[in-house]
C-alpha cells in the first residue's frame, strides 16, 4: 500500500489500468501535438477550439453531470435527446455510462467503493480509473431512469461514431489545422479540464460545508469548467442547478439554464433554500466529517505500512 499523504486506499486487483486497451486514448494525445505543430495553427482553427472545449464542456456540465446524472431540472424529451447528443460530441462515452457512473461516485464519495477518490491516488482520480477495465461499461442499474430510453441507448451504444463525426465536420470547417488542433486537441484540453474536478476538487481549494467527503470549492477550475469548481458546494446539495450559491461565485452553468428556463426550454431548476445556505457550515465549528475521516484513513493506511 502506498504511503503518499494523498493515498490511503489500496485499490483491489481488478482496479488497474490496462495499458493495451488505453493504446488509442494515449495516442489521441500524440495525434493532437504532432498534427498541431505538423499543420498549425489557423485563425479558423483557434476560433474552432474555442467553441469546441467551453461549448462542448456545457454539455458536460449542463447535460450529462447536472441533468442525467443528478436530475437537477426537468426538460422535454427532445432537449433531453439534444444533451445527449452534444454530450458525445465531447468524447467522454456515452451519458448513461457518464452519469451511471457519477452517481456511483456519489453514493461512495472517498470511500474504498468510490470510482475515483484521490484517496486511491492522484492520478487515478484524475485519469486513471477511466482506463481501467472494470469501468468500462455504463452502469445500467445506476441509471434505470435514463437507460429505458431507447434514443438514449443509441446514443450510448453509438457514441464512438458520433464522436467521429465531430471530427470530420472539424476537418471540412477547418482542414487539417481544424482537424488537429481544433478537434484533437481542443478535445485533450477538454477531456483534462473535465477530470481536474475529481482530481484537484477533492485537493485544493476550501470547504465551506460538512460533507462526508474531501470536496471543495476551487475558483480556478470554476472559471475552466463553467462552473463545476464548487465542489464542495455541490457535494452538500448534489441536486442543486446552482453549484455557484452566491452571487460572487461564477456559474455560468446555471445562468445559461435559466435562461433556457425563461423559454420553458428546461424547468423546474433546484436551487438550495436560504435555510440550507446557512447550514452546516465549516466555520460555524461543525465538525469537518469528511475531513476528518480522509485523515484518519490515511492515518491507519501509514500505520498498516509502517
Amino acid at each position: 500500500m502506498t504511503t503518499s499523504s494523498r493515498t490511503a486506499f489500496e485499490r483491489p486487483t481488478d482496479e488497474k489500468v490496462n495499458w493495451v486497451s488505453s493504446l488509442p486514448f494515449l495516442a489521441f494525445h500524440v495525434v493532437a501535438v504532432v498534427g498541431t505543430i505538423v499543420f498549425g495553427i489557423t485563425p479558423i482553427a483557434l476560433a474552432m477550439f474555442v467553441v469546441m472545449v467551453w461549448g462542448r464542456i456545457w454539455f458536460i456540465t449542463a447535460g450529462y453531470h447536472r441533468y442525467f446524472a443528478h436530475r437537477s431540472y426537468r426538460t422535454n424529451r427532445a432537449f433531453q435527446l439534444f444533451l445527449a447528443v452534444g454530450g458525445v460530441m465531447c468524447v467522454q462515452k456515452g451519458p448513461l455510462w457518464w452519469a451511471g457512473h457519477h452517481r456511483e461516485h456519489h453514493r461512495n464519495s472517498d470511500t474504498e467503493g468510490d470510482v475515483h477518490s484521490p484517496l486511491k491516488g492522484f492520478w487515478w482520480s484524475h485519469v486513471g480509473w477511466i482506463l481501467c477495465d472494470k469501468f468500462a461499461e455504463p452502469p445500467l442499474e445506476r441509471i434505470k431512469d435514463f437507460a429505458k430510453y431507447p434514443e438514449l441507448r443509441f446514443v450510448e451504444k453509438w457514441n464512438g461514431t458520433f464522436a467521429w463525426l465531430t471530427a470530420v465536420l472539424c476537418f471540412l470547417i477547418g482542414g487539417w489545422s481544424g482537424l488537429f488542433f481544433g478537434f484533437f486537441m481542443s478535445t485533450v484540453v477538454l477531456w483534462h479540464n473535465t477530470f481536474l474536478v475529481n482530481s484537484f476538487a477533492h485537493v485544493f481549494g476550501r470547504r465551506r460545508y460538512v460533507t462526508d467527503d474531501t470536496s471543495r470549492n476551487n475558483f480556478l477550475i470554476a472559471l475552466t469548467t463553467l462552473g463545476e469548481g464548487w465542489h464542495n458546494n455541490h457535494h452538500y446539495y448534489q441536486a442543486s442547478a446552482r453549484n455557484g450559491f452566491f452571487w460572487w461565485e461564477i456559474d455560468l452553468t446555471y445562468q445559461t439554464l435559466r435562461v433556457l428556463s425563461w423559454f420553458n426550454i428546461v424547468r423546474d431548476l433546484k436551487v438550495p433554500s436560504a435555510e440550507m445556505l446557512a447550514s452546516n457550515r465549516i466555520a460555524d465549528g461543525n465538525l469537518d466529517v469528511g475531513m476528518a475521516r480522509a485523515e484518519r484513513v490515511r492515518a491507519e493506511a501509514a500505520s498498516v505500512k509502517a
